[in-house]
């Protein structure tokens, strides 16, 4: 029987260019109600990490909703201010991609696993279902994941290296917990100085030589509920008085729950779920309304 492999891939260069982000301006009360994406430039051959800017496209006045929950109550904010830790998510909240879609998409089965992904995200499929679904269309090979990473490093969202040093220097613990793969996932930890044992995240299974086999089951991100529980671990493993979990998906929402996070903020800076935001103690489209708001 062939062993399995826990491949480990080497940190990309952990240099990265700061570009000026393109957002609603802060606190703005007027949402979108279909997706906003990321209209980002890729840079297909380059080594480092960008922080890439979101463009917002004009909507039309009868698609603009409102939300209450853009401007923060005294007591969310001290939530915020008081956390011990900050839990992100990774995929479309730290970096402007979906990982998944993206190494699908450079594995030729982009559109399909896409469809999959929004799922997901929205909550209308357990995660584990999703997952393998997405995993069995494509089946990555380590070759093919060595080669998307040096050739389409993550993107990392306008403000978040900023907004992650600021809560470092404040005392606060930051935490990486995400329904993507380890593979991908080290190298963002790494430009951003989270260690290695902050991260929860998926490992992807390999035969020795090389061919996709799975993913390791075990891990709590490989399935739904699974971001409350590494939550509710971290909480339990360091006794945090508060727990910040920032993310925005369905995925992120479960984590605020008895044992879990005491505060949920949506990130809707590429892509804004109505029905996560709706639930959140606060929805931000911006980076800087996190950072400004810790001084």
């Amino acid at each position: 029987m062939e062993g399995l492999v826990r491949s480990q891939i080497s940190p990309i260069g952990a240099h990265y260019k700061q570009q000026h982000s393109v957002f609603i301006p802060k606190f703005s009360l007027k949402l979108r109600t279909n997706l906003c994406r990321a209209r980002v430039g890729m840079m297909k051959h380059s080594k480092s990490f960008n922080s890439v800017a979101a463009s917002v496209q004009p909507l039309e006045a009868s698609a603009l909703g409102r939300s209450e929950n853009t401007l923060p109550s005294k007591e969310v904010l001290q939530l915020w201010r008081t956390a011990d830790a900050v839990c992100f998510d990774v995929d479309s909240t730290v970096c402007v991609d979906e990982g998944i879609d993206e190494l699908a998409e450079f594995c030729g089965a982009g559109k399909a696993v896409a469809e999959w992904t929004a799922r997901a995200m929205g909550g209308s499929v357990p995660f584990e279902e999703a997952l393998a679904a997405r995993l069995s269309l494509f089946k990555p090979s380590l070759s093919q994941v060595q080669d998307f990473l040096e050739k389409r490093p993550p993107r990392l969202s306008p403000g978040i290296d900023e907004l992650v040093k600021k809560l470092k220097a404040n005392n606060k613990n930051v935490y990486l917990i995400s329904g993507g793969f380890r593979h991908m996932i080290n190298p963002i930890a790494s430009v951003l100085g989270i260690p290695p044992e902050n991260i929860f995240a998926n490992q992807l299974l390999f035969k020795s030589s090389g061919e996709f086999l799975g993913f390791d089951a075990n891990e709590p991100t490989s399935r739904s509920g699974g971001k409350a529980a590494a939550v509710q671990q971290i909480r339990k493993a360091h006794a945090y008085k508060v727990l910040a979990m920032i993310g925005d998906g369905a995925t992120d929402l479960e984590a605020r729950q008895p044992g879990g996070a005491d505060l949920f903020i949506c990130y809707g800076g590429v892509q804004l779920r109505e029905a996560v935001a709706a639930k959140a103690d606060w929805l931000v489209l911006n980076f800087k309304d996190l950072i400004n708001s810790l001084d």
